[in-house]
């Protein structure tokens, strides 16, 4: 099962985003969401995008595009502004809760835009935030820099490529997922992937309940059919170091386990 993400352009169509100068939020979050998704795709991983073109989506839609979509996560990408300009710069990633996946994530994709050269200013909780309450798959909101400071537009534009695999890095780091459906469903002796099993059964309905909240605790979770069994399984590590540091996770939060391969 190929991991899918859900790559949303924040803003859009008659919705400009911040705009300082002749530059808009929408453009900005566009060509980067696509940058970004590219190096996703090259990886490996199942690409949707809320919008490819300069289109209008009220958040609440683009959280309910990302639900229909059944990814297994939600990053929308955004930029910054400050009422007063130039007076503050730097990346931080948004959070509905800084627990779980998207803690992780957003931990990851800040600490690799800093080596590019952002000034970091950490994770931030906002519960309010549509697309982060209403997605039922972990997500995170990402402000690359603020729009309005001349120090982060020129990082934006002369590093564009560095910032766009800084993104991407730090999602693969994270998920740890760069395997193909094939690899995960037939592995081998010369190809074993390690993965956690937090339940088997025989009515698909259980395994979608425990799906569902894996999903919600932030794992990387999915359903395998097999020999009239719906596994519910996390994870699919090359090392098995990986594999025993989630099981541990997933004990601790109260799930029974076993490594499988």
């Amino acid at each position: 099962m190929a991991y899918t993400i859900f790559m949303d352009a924040g803003h859009g169509g008659l919705d400009p985003g911040a705009v300082y100068k002749e530059r808009n939020e929408k453009d900005d979050t566009l060509k980067l969401t696509l940058s970004v998704g590219k190096l996703l795709s090259d990886a490996g991983i199942n690409v949707i995008y809320s919008r490819d073109e300069d289109r209008y989506d009220t958040p609440f839609e683009k959280a309910m595009l990302g639900n229909d979509s059944e990814a297994d996560l939600f990053v929308s990408i955004h930029r910054n502004a400050i009422e007063i300009p130039g007076t503050a710069s730097g990346v931080e990633t948004l959070v509905y809760s800084n627990q779980g996946l998207p803690s992780r994530l957003a931990k990851a994709i800040n600490a690799n835009l800093e080596e590019v050269g952002f000034v970091n200013r950490g994770i931030i909780e906002r519960p309010n935030l549509v697309v982060l309450r209403r997605t039922r798959m972990p997500a995170i909101l990402i402000e690359v820099g603020f729009i309005d400071s001349e120090i982060d537009n020129d990082l934006f534009d002369s590093k564009f490529n560095e910032i766009s695999q800084a993104i991407a890095n730090g999602i693969l780091e994270t998920i740890d997922l760069p395997v193909t459906a094939d690899e995960i469903t037939q592995p081998d002796e010369t190809n074993c992937l390690y993965r956690v099993q937090t339940g088997a059964f025989r009515n698909g309905y259980y395994a979608k309940e425990l799906l569902s909240q894996l999903l919600q605790d932030g794992y990387p979770a999915f359903i395998l059919q097999v020999d009239g069994l719906y596994k519910v399984q996390v994870g699919a590590y090359k090392n098995l170091e990986n594999a025993i540091r989630m099981e541990k996770n997933l004990r601790q939060a109260g799930y029974e386990t076993y490594i499988t391969v």
